[in-house]
């Protein structure tokens, strides 16, 4: 393959059900512009830019040029704060197919904001380039955290005005994923599609992406709940040992293969409170930092019971199967969140006759930063300096009463693991940075208004590793002034 080459050169969901998409063209805007190219993802996928940079790069990436493989719209159903929907779908993204990295792993590339499709519902299919550029900017800032996500490729300004409250510019991202396959797309298929195609894109699901089920002695679809499950549990646990809240956890945002999918609402937490909401339509707080793992349970319960039918004839004998399957989810959280919390605080993992004097401590901890309205991040990150050997002054500061920050401290000591390498393990688990909201709305707002991408790409560098800050960066560490705070986030239509 040359250099300048198309590198999209498959279609893998032609081998689902013709009722699981829509063939469908994106919209050609007709003044298309590359704003953003993540090189760094290029790099890591083996590939060079140069087709990327191109005229017929950018005709595909725009939409305005058929690639080697046909676009899709894929179709899904879903839960929406509880509310079952039969028909959601890609009402503004076209599957462009699939390329291959240098490893040898096949990966989607989807456009997002590039017109209508047969599942928009009257809506204009369109995005604007700061809903754009903020997917780009957060999701690669969860890769930076090393939690699993869709990546952003790249940017595309449409040279459009897009409508939403006020008149903005278009933008597209163009974007990767391992599958782009949703807890909504299984519910979609069971409800609205004859059993045989239910099995088919299970069968598919577990060829692509969980092959050693075909080896099992088990049934493969037992034994795919029970893997979607672990992945579920494992990146919400992640998801909130770095404060981050999704914002809109329904069934149709929920990705099979465990990758954090689409990125409106969502937001880290500045100060810590369990509670915490920032999504403007979540107006009960069901997705609230501390309901993730819960609602996270409820959609992979969801899913499990859109494959009763391929678990056994019998449907109380497929209810026990997949009941069976799910019981793993609690330990599979509560491991890796639990193990998260003593690593984020420098404890090693307790004896027997520990347990509850670090169980109590960590919820001590949980109360202190809520009744303190600590900044979660800041914490965190002073407290590995601490544990290198700094001055606790900083940390102390933190609590706004130095008598409850002493008495935390002289607490810690008491549990902290003074082992070598203690505050390096400690460091990996606590960033220095994150994508603050005030600072990520800076850079759209610099960007998407006035032309002006320093503060974007600044801010998208600083957080490739957001576990090491350069010194011309530690403002990005801060949490916002009072006029800056950031409450409310939103859906990107």
């Amino acid at each position: 393959m040359s250099s300048f080459s198309n590198p999209i050169t498959q279609q893998h969901y032609l081998e689902l059900p013709s009722g699981m998409y829509t063939a469908a063209a994106p919209a050609k805007p007709a003044d298309a512009k590359l704003l953003a190219l993540n090189e760094k993802l290029l790099s890591e996928y083996g590939l060079k830019s140069e087709w990327f940079k191109s005229e017929q790069g950018l005709a595909v990436l725009a939409g305005n040029k058929q690639g080697s493989a046909p676009s899709l719209a894929m179709a899904y159903g879903g839960h929406q704060f509880a509310n079952w929907v039969p028909l959601l779908g890609d009402g503004r993204a076209h599957m462009l197919g699939q390329l291959q990295a240098s490893n040898g792993d096949w990966l989607d590339v989807q456009l997002k904001g590039s017109g209508q499709t047969p599942y928009s519902r009257g809506g204009d299919g369109k995005a604007t380039l700061s809903s754009a550029l903020r997917e780009y900017l957060i999701s690669e800032a969860m890769a930076g955290l090393g939690i699993p996500t869709t990546r952003s490729l790249a940017v595309i300004g449409t040279g459009e005005t897009i409508m939403r409250e006020q008149a903005q510019p278009g933008g597209i991202v163009a974007r990767t994923a391992q599958s782009h396959l949703r807890i909504g797309s299984f519910q979609y298929a069971a409800n609205s599609l004859p059993q045989d195609e239910l099995q088919a894109l299970a069968d598919f699901t577990i060829k692509q992406h969980f092959p050693e089920l075909l080896e099992s002695p088990s049934n493969p679809y037992a034994g795919l709940i029970q893997a979607v499950a672990a992945k579920q549990a494992t990146l919400v646990a992640n998801w909130m040992l770095v404060g981050f809240i999704h914002g809109v956890m329904n069934t149709d945002n929920a990705s099979v293969v465990g990758e954090t999918i689409d990125f409106g609402p969502c937001a880290f937490m500045d100060e810590f409170h369990p509670n915490k909401v920032f999504s403007s339509i979540d107006r009960q707080g069901r997705y609230a930092w501390s309901r993730q793992a819960s609602i996270a349970y409820w959609n992979v319960t969801r899913f499990a019971e859109s494959l009763l039918p391929l678990l056994d004839d019998d449907k109380d004998k497929a209810v026990a199967i997949a009941e069976q399957q799910l019981k793993p989810f609690e330990g599979e959280f509560q491991n890796v969140f639990v193990n998260g919390l003593h690593q984020k605080l420098g404890i090693t993992t307790p004896a027997e006759d520990q347990q509850e004097q670090v169980d109590g401590f960590v919820q001590d901890t949980i109360s202190a930063l809520t009744q303190h309205s600590i900044d979660f991040t800041l914490f965190f990150d002073r407290l590995t300096h601490v544990a290198k050997g700094e001055n606790h002054a900083s940390l102390l500061e933190l609590f706004g009463d130095e008598t409850a920050g002493q008495a935390w401290i002289k607490s810690w000591q008491g549990l902290q693991d003074h082992s070598e390498g203690a505050a390096a393990r400690m460091r990996q688990a606590n960033p220095a940075l994150i994508a603050r909201n005030h600072r990520v709305e800076e850079a759209l707002e610099a960007a998407a208004e006035r032309d002006d991408w320093l503060p974007f790409e600044r801010l998208s560098q600083a957080l490739i590793n957001p576990y090491e800050v350069s010194d011309g960066d530690q403002d990005l560490q801060m949490p916002p002034e009072p006029e800056q705070r950031v409450t409310q986030t939103f859906c990107g239509t």
